[in-house]
């Protein structure tokens, strides 16, 4: 699985985990899985379109730097052949991995889940922040992240809860 998302927060800027914070509780939880199979590195990939911390803006942290994902990105995705489910979450994540998409709106784009599943799976960031999104398109979580539960547990080759239903 490749996560990605736009660049490490103060947190993770200190303490060298990602998504360890409620963000990440929420995302764990979105996925299906445990925090020890979230940082296996042999399952999941967290790769952000900016590799540090880029300050605080205004209304939240500022925008990762333009430079860091167009010297790197296509480079060291190359190394990650076997990934069988992106997770793309927040507005420059979107627009690199959906260049077609950059004029939609984030909750139009997340709406279009079922085009692009089992293998692209685009989210709003997790964040606590994002509570008022959630709670204005429930679809998401309704529809969508079951979906995306069963991409993953099947990429890690458990059954999905549609095989578990199916089965008995």
């Amino acid at each position: 699985m490749l996560i990605v998302g736009q660049a490490p927060g103060r947190r993770v800027h200190q303490t060298g985990r990602p998504f360890d914070d409620p963000s990440g509780v929420r995302l764990r939880r979105w996925l299906g899985v445990d925090e020890e199979t979230f940082y296996d590195p042999a399952s999941f990939a967290i790769v952000p379109m900016g590799f540090c911390y880029p300050g605080t803006g205004r209304s939240g942290d500022l925008p990762p730097r333009v430079e860091c994902a167009v010297t790197w990105r296509d480079r060291l995705l190359q190394q990650l052949p076997r990934i069988e489910v992106t997770v793309v979450m927040g507005r420059y994540a979107i627009d690199w991995h959906l260049p077609a998409a950059r004029r939609s709106s984030i909750a139009d784009i997340v709406a279009d889940w079922r085009s692009r599943a089992p293998a692209l799976f685009v989210a709003p960031h997790p964040s606590p922040r994002n509570q008022h999104w959630l709670q204005r398109y429930p679809e998401f979580e309704s529809h969508a992240v079951p979906a995306l539960r069963d991409a993953v547990a099947r990429a890690l080759g458990g059954a999905s809860h549609a095989d578990r239903g199916q089965s008995g």
